[in-house]
């Protein structure tokens, strides 16, 4: 596969409930833990400060990252959605995954892919831990999808407390306070 024709498979595992009804709600984090299972366990490699709340999670996650990389470490982090390019989601010190490391991650799980079943989220979850491992990241900054109990990112034991992030826009001046 090429890195165009990849992400067109990637994105055929969105589970769509207009399609699928009722089963494309994954109840467990099994597939996540399956999938990272067959890979050693990436998420267990690496120490993660976790990123959830309501508002505000992409600009934390993107500062926290900028400040461990200016103080020398190398760092991870993963986002979701990305705006123009699929490999937004996973950086390291800024750099985006290269477009073969996506498609020789997807190539070499590709079977399990089938076997196990997990969403497009799933897997990018799991390609960014296995990237993130296999450079030996200092630290990731990993945040929430969704969020919740279901979230796959929950499978990482972080290595500060978790997050959580609410953000609110204040107008200070006073053009834009309503009188």
């Amino acid at each position: 596969m090429n890195y165009q024709q990849t992400i067109d498979y990637l994105y055929s595992r969105l589970p769509m409930f207009s399609k699928l009804g009722a089963s494309a709600l994954k109840n467990d984090l099994l597939n996540i833990r399956l999938l990272c299972g067959v890979l050693g366990h990436p998420e267990a490699k690496f120490p993660a400060v976790h990123i959830a709340g309501t508002n505000g999670k992409g600009s934390t996650s993107h500062m926290l990252s900028a400040i461990f990389q200016s103080a020398g470490y190398k760092t991870g982090l993963y986002t979701s959605p990305h705006l123009h390019d699929f490999r937004e989601r996973i950086r390291i010190n800024g750099e985006m995954i290269p477009e073969q490391r996506v498609v020789t991650f997807t190539e070499a799980i590709k079977q399990h892919i089938e076997t196990i079943d997990p969403s497009f989220f799933e897997v990018t979850v799991a390609m960014a831990f296995q990237w993130f491992a296999e450079e030996g990241v200092d630290i990731a900054i990993i945040e929430t999808g969704l969020g919740g109990r279901l979230d796959s990112t929950n499978i990482i034991s972080p290595s500060f407390p978790s997050l959580p992030i609410s953000a609110s826009i204040i107008p200070t001046s006073s053009a834009t306070r309503r009188n």
